[in-house]
């Protein structure tokens, strides 16, 4: 299969919001992380239901676990009218069961909500988190370190301008 290239100008870091990273996720399992990232972004965008999302997500989950292995899980889906995509961080200290390929536990999650109507941001947002967490072996422990939301972009920033 082959994977859709990362593209350079969209930088993951300029999509993240401190208000939308959970530095110290509680969930334990899949559906309680789902849950509680959802109800995040359903604070900040109204217009979306947390039942409408999480079932969406689930949707999803179940074509094929979005943990990409590593400990990590990017959980999409698309929604009508969404001007701007959504990206959720969220790091889990104790790790989260979340059917990983590897059936390691998920320590970070970006979880990515775009429109339906234009379903290329999609690909180019996966694409990018998949390119970072690949060729940043060291971000998963940092990240798990980090106590903030913006110690969590600062690090993201850097690896992506690292990456160039």
């Amino acid at each position: 299969m082959k994977h859709p290239q990362p593209d350079r100008s969209l930088m993951i870091h300029g999509l993240l919001d401190e208000a939308l990273i959970i530095p110290d996720l509680r969930a334990s399992d899949r559906e309680g992380a789902l849950r509680e990232m959802i109800r995040l972004l359903c604070v900040r965008d109204r217009r979306y239901s947390g039942k409408e999302l999480y079932e969406k997500l689930l949707q999803r989950e179940r074509l094929g676990s979005t943990a990409v292995g590593d400990g990590y899980a990017i959980p999409h889906c698309k929604v009508k009218a969404l001007d701007d995509p959504m990206v959720l961080l969220a790091v889990s200290r104790k790790g989260v069961a979340y059917d990983a390929i590897d059936e390691k536990p998920i320590h970070v999650f970006f979880l990515v909500v775009t429109s339906a109507e234009n379903p290329s941001v999609n690909l180019r947002i996966l694409a990018a988190v998949a390119h970072l967490i690949r060729r940043s072996r060291p971000l998963l422990k940092k990240m798990q370190k980090a106590r903030s939301g913006g110690e969590l972009i600062a690090l993201v920033r850097d690896v992506e301008e690292k990456l160039g």
